[in-house]
């Protein structure tokens, strides 16, 4: 038994599995030859934490990680950029390893930097270059540059107006993820193999608008409009290549950590909690500027917020934070108030938009480090959270860190084929959580307790 796992990052399911299928010949085939699945992702949708949680089978919660960007402190410093060194629980591949198998990762995030285990690592797009080393064993690394070049761990500038060149280097990143994928395939004695590509979630951003007729921005017969599809069909001929190199007993697993949607605009959170009375600043901003920590009265001030996808929501509490001003006594009142309010938040038209506000606790199984007070989600997703100021507006239709046209959505794709399986089989939806289990299972391991998955029932 062999496993090959696919990571393509944001594949929807409303292009692979239905509006695209029929292109994606070899895609469709994995379909039509085992299962498939609406993949629901975490809370929130997110890359890290995402794949973390779907290979160790544990939330972020538990995981102690929210987003690439993290408190360390109660205090108010800048956050954290999340690394392999927040991922303390086991992995599927440290599992294995147990029972003497051998796994080979690449692109997995968060990777960096790379751990020893039991077989190879090739660390993931939060590297900060080529120069760091960013395999396990070291020698890897020379091996993939003397036949590969430097590394390409993501697209540089995918928020850019240069679309072509945006274009040629994701296809370039692409093209050189599955060679290497292809070479090491042939060339390592391997059990489990994964990978994981971002180049579907770096086109989504920069041309779900040239794409979807839905978004506002969309402009019938667009130079770009069929660009989508190509390059999903390029991705889908480089598995094929992949496909030719197994044997029959190899399972195969495509998947994404979460799906695309459009993006209708951003929420400036932290221009509503201004206006709201619960965020102080020294001095108003004289231009739009990102919020930071040195610009804020906290001695006056009861939250503040983050931009992102999604947003989190920070409490200043008295005797929590150095100048905490919210009673703990009051904790509660003052987060349900938030809660109801900014769920209530309508968009510029004055339409319900359908925001969803989460406590951790609630949301959770465990509740591991400094979780956000707050966890927002704008909009089901069609909207996203501006991190700057200075816009007098509570509403923008243009993303506030550069060109951006899409958000993440909920739901991402899961793909599991193998002859051994026979006839097709359809499920409506899994959890991002059950994938982790299902592997370890393929192999046989025992289920430890700790992990929140379960086994699909295939």
């Amino acid at each position: 038994m062999k496993v090959l796992f696919i990571g393509l990052d944001c594949a929807t399911p409303q292009l692979v599995f239905d509006k695209w299928r029929d292109e994606l010949k070899n895609i469709s085939s994995l379909m039509n030859n085992g299962v498939y699945a609406k993949l629901k992702s975490t809370i929130p949708p997110i890359t890290t934490p995402a794949w973390a949680c779907m290979f160790t089978g544990k939330d972020p919660g538990t995981l102690g990680f929210y987003g690439f960007r993290n408190r360390k402190k109660y205090d108010y410093s800048e956050l954290s950029i999340v690394n392999a060194k927040f991922v303390k629980d086991k992995a599927v591949w440290d599992y294995l390893s147990e029972i003497g198998k051998k796994s080979f990762v690449m692109g997995f995030p968060p990777s960096y930097p790379p751990k020893k285990m039991n077989g190879w690592m090739i660390s993931c797009f939060l590297t900060p270059s080529t120069d760091s080393q960013y395999t396990y064993p070291d020698d890897l690394k020379m091996e993939i540059e003397e036949r590969f070049g430097n590394y390409i761990f993501d697209v540089s500038g995918f928020r850019t107006e240069d679309k072509d060149g945006l274009l040629r280097r994701l296809y370039e990143m692409s093209e050189q993820r599955f060679n290497i994928a292809k070479y090491f395939i042939k060339t390592k004695p391997w059990d489990f193999f994964m990978f994981v590509d971002m180049g579907i979630d770096r086109f989504h951003h920069a041309f779900w608008k040239y794409i979807d007729p839905e978004h506002n921005k969309f402009v019938p017969g667009n130079r770009y409009e069929q660009a989508g599809l190509e390059y999903y069909k390029f991705i889908d001929a480089k598995i094929g290549e992949l496909l030719e190199l197994l044997d029959d007993d190899t399972v195969v697993i495509v998947a994404s950590d979460h799906g695309a949607k459009r993006m209708n605009g951003a929420i400036c959170i932290n221009e509503w909690l201004i206006k709201n009375g619960y965020l102080t600043l020294k001095t108003k901003p004289g231009n739009v500027t990102r919020l930071t920590m040195d610009m804020i009265d906290f001695s006056k001030t009861k939250a503040w917020g983050s931009g992102g996808y999604y947003s989190r929501i920070f409490l200043n509490v008295k005797n929590r934070e150095p100048e905490g001003i919210v009673e703990p006594s009051d904790y509660e009142k003052v987060r349900n108030e938030l809660k109801i309010r900014i769920e209530k938040l309508p968009d510029d038209k004055g339409n319900d938009i359908g925001t969803t506000v989460y406590k951790p606790e609630e949301t959770y199984r465990r509740v591991n480090k400094i979780p956000p007070d707050l966890i927002v989600i704008f909009g089901d997703l069609y909207w996203r959270s501006a991190g700057t100021i200075g816009h007098n507006t509570f509403w923008l239709h243009e993303n506030d860190t550069g060109p951006d046209d899409a958000n993440h959505a909920q739901h991402g794709i899961f793909v599991m084929s193998n002859s051994k399986f026979g006839v097709h089989a359809d499920e409506k939806s899994i959890n991002i959580l059950d994938v982790g289990p299902t592997i370890l299972d393929l192999f046989g391991y025992e289920i430890p307790s700790d992990i929140q998955g379960k086994i699909l029932n295939i």
